[in-house]
């Protein structure tokens, strides 16, 4: 006897048949209805951002939506109701890697019904400007969301929602929550108590305000724990820089911490300490910044700072969907950096 067909593949597990391939029927809005338990009308009233539908039923209606693949005409809905379905996000063209970030626009865009189109604009703030005019000036998008500050032209359409944060300025380097340095502080204070005493950082370039928080936090903390500074290197977040600070230093350094720009300047310091017979931790403990791909596979295992730029990316696509809705906008994003320990930060040897 056969198996009972699930309900998801009541709309979506029977083919149509054209030209000899096997074609999936679409799921519609009558289907999301059926499964969530509500009218069709409540389903479009969810994606066109009505007012009026509670969170328990807009949930229902979303989680259906989802277990059916569903996606709304966006054409049709531009006929009915003058949206677009569309929202652009700004980007400029830089050494930024907007993948995560990409990934919880979205991801948040989807859930609420949204296509996003990534435009990138030119790096000039007098020709950027020009260009957002012309998007504006479009009505393609029914918002357009930027990470770095804006000059909305005073022309723009009142039915094209322009969200202009500030957490990167514009060359894309970060300005906002990701310039918090406390997670130095907070390395610093546990490599006290494990004994260490003498410490050196790498900074990144310090263009970036956030080379410059995490710096000068160092120096602070250094300071504040009365702790030795064996100097603050100006780096440039390479791997290279790493490699060549640590094979330099003279042989009766260690023992001491190494508070590193970013886990490349770590994966470089970690190579040269160990071609020169160095310990990690013993002699020397090492941490990085970013928890980049790799980082939990060296040998020892890199500590670092997560930074969740997908979560940055979902919480501001939120917000901009509640601006376009006209709904409470969300708070911004915080909490988004923590530590994670691994093996290479210890107790240093006697």
């Amino acid at each position: 006897m056969a198996a009972a067909v699930p309900a998801v593949n009541r709309f979506l597990g029977t083919g149509v048949r054209r030209g000899g391939l096997c074609m999936e029927k679409r799921a519609t809005s009558r289907d999301v209805a059926r499964v969530a338990g509500v009218s069709q009308s409540t389903v479009s009233f969810v994606f066109t951002g009505r007012e009026g539908i509670s969170e328990a039923t807009r949930e229902r209606v979303l989680h259906a939506a989802a277990e059916l693949n569903y996606r709304p005409n966006l054409a049709a809905r531009s006929m009915r109701t003058q949206r677009t379905g569309r929202v652009a996000v700004l980007m400029t063209v830089s050494a930024l890697n907007p993948q995560d970030l990409l990934h919880g626009v979205t991801d948040a865009a989807g859930e609420a019904g949204y296509v996003v189109e990534v435009v990138y604009v030119p790096g000039d703030p007098g020709a950027r400007s020009v260009r957002i005019g012309e998007l504006v000036d479009s009505r393609q998008y029914e918002g357009i969301l930027s990470f770095t500050p804006l000059r909305t032209p005073s022309t723009a359409a009142e039915d094209t929602v322009v969200l202009s944060l500030s957490e990167f300025d514009e060359e894309m380097h970060m300005t906002g929550e990701f310039t918090d340095a406390r997670p130095v502080v907070e390395m610093m204070e546990r490599l006290a108590e494990l004994g260490h005493t003498r410490f050196l950082h790498i900074t990144g370039s310090l263009t970036y305000p956030s080379a410059v928080a995490r710096r000068d936090a160092y120096l602070a903390t250094v300071e504040r724990l009365g702790a030795t500074s064996l100097g603050v290197i100006e780096g440039d977040w390479s791997a290279a820089t790493g490699y060549a600070t640590v094979a330099g230093l003279p042989d009766d350094t260690p023992p001491f911490a190494l508070i590193a720009a970013n886990d490349l300047v770590a994966t470089g310091a970690l190579r040269a300490a160990v071609l020169r017979g160095w310990s990690v931790p013993g002699d020397l403990s090492i941490t990085g910044w970013d928890d980049t791909d790799q980082s939990a596979y060296l040998v020892p295992s890199l500590t670092t700072v997560v930074q969740d730029r997908e979560a940055l990316g979902a919480n501001a696509m939120r917000r901009l969907v509640a601006a376009i809705r006209r709904e409470p906008v969300p708070e911004p994003a915080t909490g988004l950096q923590h530590v994670v320990w691994r093996e290479s930060v210890g107790a240093p040897r006697a």
